[in-house]
This record gives structure tokens, C-alpha cells and sequence, in this order.
């Protein structure tokens, strides 16, 4: 539970966005310059003067050269180029807002590396991997931008981001209100850490995905872990369980049960994150509804433990073979290769630490309480680092942000860190937008005919935000 817990953790696999490949995307020639910028490794101390290049880019197609607003994408955990090409929002409205777009590259992923191969060989060269020296690197790119680019003095900015992306963006508007005027916060989880929300929610959301999914989708699921457990008691049915699954490692000893139940409890969380209304390639290639296709599988949870389990692996095997190239399946992959892993579990064990438990009543999986000391004594192990679970809630305020302005929040119904996520206007202008039929970020996805009405309203009202402070900003000078 624990690596499910750490790759949950993981908000891009949960940050990242699905890839639109429809009308709106970035076309498949890159419209886009690539740049770098040199930053500061470490911004807030003046011991060490070590730089790196910090990789972003650029699409002015459509921007007004006199002073006309920047998009700013504020890279989370992942390859900046994916994030690019699969924001289909930011390219839908460019030309409508006559914006320049900046995706700007988080330091430790894709190419931003601030040691080069040795960023991630030890806790010393990862020690500058903060959201705060994130937030650093975003504000000296925007300064930068301000005095170099011709007639973008005065631009406007607006922060846009998606799930921990999201987050950033709500706190660069915190951070650097003289920065930015406003920020898009998308299925961004502000509020999952410390006590802020209770830590079964997350769990409780897939679980009702599920159970609308179909009759006895979420039953079959929780009548599956102890089909498992039953199976992986001998080893006959270790060897079972591993050609059942079609594994490419098979499963010999019990511990390599919980890993197939880690696993399959991961796959059923993305799925949950990923029900889109339409075909989509995010995690992996998926049909449209994704979680109603599976659940077509799970209908009977009476089920002898072996037919039940059957069902089980038809329907993980639409999530990890739906284009039917697969010849095993591998329990070690989760999600797409576009994610940083390794960067996102170190900041789960700093300052990324987010509370969840399940408790197999409000939910479809087995009682796991939250253990902050079973995670610190991992993260010691793994980078000699122990998590600080109440410094976010010190450096960005937790619920008591109402002195901050000019931040909309949305998130999608069916979206788990919704649980997590500001879902009620704080004030006028910080303002929740919530998509009922909305899954992770659907809104920052391409336009599509199959969108629901919701996501198309929610899209129509983000833009209305951003014209107000695109407005307001220019009767300031």
C-alpha cells in the first residue's frame, strides 16, 4: 500500500494531461520555439552560485505584440513538451485572447536538470527539488520574458496548471501576486495535506465512479482482494494468479500478492482519474468511459474466487492492453514514461505529503490506515530524507487563504483529488468552478464533440476570469 500510496502520490501520473488529439492540440509540427533560461540552483541561499538551464517554451502565433497576455504553464512533475502538446485548452483560447503561450519546465524533470545525470544519485544534489524554488525559477522566467521580449513590458500573465501543475499555479499567485494576475488552479489537490480533509475521501470518490460504473462493478473489486488472498496462500495458486494475470514477472512468494493488489488498486484509481467522455491516450490508450467498459466485466460479485478473477483481469486488461499489443503485463508500469517518478517520490517524502487511508466500508479497498511513520521510515531508506507533513500548510496557509484574489479552482466530480481540492467559492475572486461529469483536468483538454456540457461551460467561465483580470491589468498602467 505504501508504493500505491507514493505513486498516488504521483499526481501526474496523476499531473499530467491526457493527450488530445483532436482539433485544438498543438498540430504534430511543433508550433513552438524551445528555449533556455540559466537559474539559480539555489534561490534562497547565496553560499553556492551553481546555475542550470531551465528548459521552456514559447508559441506567439497569436499574441497582440503590444503588451497582449501571456499563458504561463507551470510545469509539474513531468517532460514539458508532453504537457505542451497535450493542453489543448491553452491553444483552444490563444487566438481568442490573443495570447502568447510559455510552458515553463519544472527543475528535476525532462530536461531541466539541475545536475545532469547526477541530480537524482544522492539527497544532496536532490536538496533543491522544492516547489518553492519552483515557484523561484517560474518568477525569474517571467522577468526574464518582460525585459527581453519586445512589447511584453506591461503583458499580463496568467498562471495555468493541472493537478500538482495546478497547485503551483494557484500558489505562484499566492507567492508573487506582482507576477501574475491571476491563475487557473485545475484538479489541483491544495487542501490534501495535514488534517484539511479527511483522508478516506480520495478512495471513497473512485469507489462511487465504480459504483456508476455498473450494478456490482465496485462489489466485485472488494470481493477480489480476498480472492486473492485465498489464491496467493499456496503455491499452486501463486502460478495460477501469475497466468491468469498474464504477468510477465510470475508472483512466488505472498508478498508478491500485495504487490499485484498494490497494483491493481493503482490501476482502478487511474481509471477513475482518467473517465473521459471520449477515446483517449493519457495513462494509456483507453476507450471512451473507461470505467463503464471495465465494469462490464465485474457485473456478478458472487463469483467463485477463480471466475471472479477471471472478470478481474479482462477488465485490467483493457486499461494496460486496450490496442492489443501486450504479450504479458507488467506490474511495474502504471502510466505513461512522459512522468518524472522518481523526482515525485522524492517530494512525497519531503514535502509532498499528502494523508490518504481506506477503511473497506465507505470504500472498495482493504482497511490501509495512514502511517506517517511507516512512510518516513521508507523515504529515510530510500534518500535518507525524512517528510515535513505540516510545512506546506506553513509556507501556503492551508484554508486560510482569503487574503490572496484572482484564483479559480475546478474540478471534476469524478476526479478523486477533487477530495482534496477547493470546491466552494472562498471569496469573490477566488472562485471554485466544479464539472459534475468532469474527470482529472478534463477542462484543460482539447475542445471535443463528445465534451459534456458541463466542461464546456466551465471552459466558457474560466476564459470570462481571464478576460476580467487581462481587463483589469491594463487600466493599472
Amino acid at each position: 500500500m505504501l508504493r500505491l500510496l507514493l505513486s498516488l502520490l504521483l499526481l501526474g501520473a496523476p499531473g499530467a494531461l491526457p493527450a488530445p488529439t483532436r482539433r485544438g492540440a498543438a498540430p504534430p509540427t511543433a508550433p513552438y520555439l524551445t528555449r533556455y533560461l540559466t537559474q539559480q540552483i539555489d534561490h534562497f541561499g547565496f553560499d553556492e552560485n551553481l546555475t542550470f538551464q531551465q528548459r521552456y517554451l514559447v508559441a506567439d502565433q497569436h499574441w497582440k505584440k503590444d503588451n497582449g497576455p501571456i499563458l504561463f504553464y507551470t510545469g509539474n512533475e513531468g517532460d514539458i513538451t508532453w504537457f505542451c502538446n497535450n493542453t489543448g485548452f491553452m491553444w483552444d483560447v490563444a487566438e481568442e485572447l490573443n495570447a502568447m503561450l510559455v510552458f515553463a519546465e519544472h527543475r528535476y524533470y525532462g530536461e531541466s536538470l539541475p545536475f545532469g545525470n547526477e541530480s537524482f544519485s544522492d539527497s544532496r544534489h536532490l536538496n533543491y527539488l522544492t516547489s518553492e524554488q519552483a515557484l523561484a525559477d517560474f518568477a525569474v522566467l517571467v522577468e526574464y520574458l518582460k525585459t527581453t521580449v519586445a512589447g511584453a513590458r506591461y503583458s499580463p500573465v496568467i498562471a495555468i496548471g493541472g493537478s500538482y501543475g495546478g497547485m503551483l499555479a494557484a500558489w505562484f499567485r499566492m507567492k508573487y501576486p506582482h507576477v501574475v494576475v491571476g491563475a487557473l488552479a485545475a484538479s489541483a489537490p491544495i487542501w490534501q495535506f495535514g488534517d484539511l480533509v479527511p483522508c478516506g475521501t480520495y478512495f471513497s470518490i473512485v469507489t462511487n465512479d465504480f459504483k456508476k460504473g455498473g450494478t456490482g462493478c465496485s462489489e466485485s473489486i472488494w470481493n477480489s482482494w480476498n480472492a486473492i488472498n485465498h489464491l496467493s496462500s499456496t503455491d499452486a495458486g501463486l502460478q495460477w494468479l501469475s497466468s491468469t494475470f498474464h504477468l510477465c514477472s510470475p508472483l512466488k512468494t505472498v508478498q508478491d500478492a500485495v504487490t499485484l493488489k498494490n497494483w491493481l488498486s493503482e490501476t482502478w484509481v487511474n481509471l477513475a482519474m482518467v473517465n473521459y467522455p471520449y477515446k483517449a491516450d493519457f495513462l494509456q490508450p483507453l476507450p471512451a468511459w473507461p470505467v463503464q467498459e471495465v465494469c462490464k466485466f465485474l457485473k456478478d460479485p458472487s463469483l467463485s474466487d477463480k471466475l471472479l478473477l477471471q472478470n478481474v483481469f479482462q477488465a485490467v486488461n483493457l486499461y494496460y492492453n486496450y490496442s492489443g499489443k501486450a504479450s504479458c503485463l507488467d506490474m511495474s508500469e502504471t502510466a505513461t514514461k512522459n512522468l518524472g517518478q522518481l523526482g515525485w517520490y522524492y517530494q512525497a517524502c519531503t514535502e509532498m505529503v499528502m494523508p490518504m487511508c481506506t477503511d473497506g466500508v465507505n470504500d472498495m479497498f482493504e482497511p490501509q490506515k495512514w502511517d506517517f511513520d511507516v512512510l518516513s521510515e521508507e523515504c529515510y531508506r530510500l534518500w535518507g530524507v525524512r517528510p515535513r507533513p505540516s510545512w506546506i500548510l506553513s509556507v501556503y496557509g492551508g484554508k486560510n487563504i482569503s487574503s490572496h484574489s484572482n484564483i479559480v479552482f475546478s474540478n471534476g466530480g469524478l476526479d478523486p483529488w477533487s477530495a482534496g481540492g477547493v470546491t466552494q467559492n472562498i471569496t469573490d475572486s477566488l472562485v471554485a468552478i466544479v464539472i459534475p461529469d468532469g474527470a482529472h483536468h478534463l477542462d484543460l483538454r482539447s475542445r471535443n464533440p463528445l465534451d459534456p456540457k458541463s466542461v464546456q461551460q466551465a471552459r466558457a467561465l474560466e476564459v470570462c476570469y481571464m478576460k476580467q483580470w487581462i481587463e483589469k491589468a491594463r487600466h493599472s498602467h
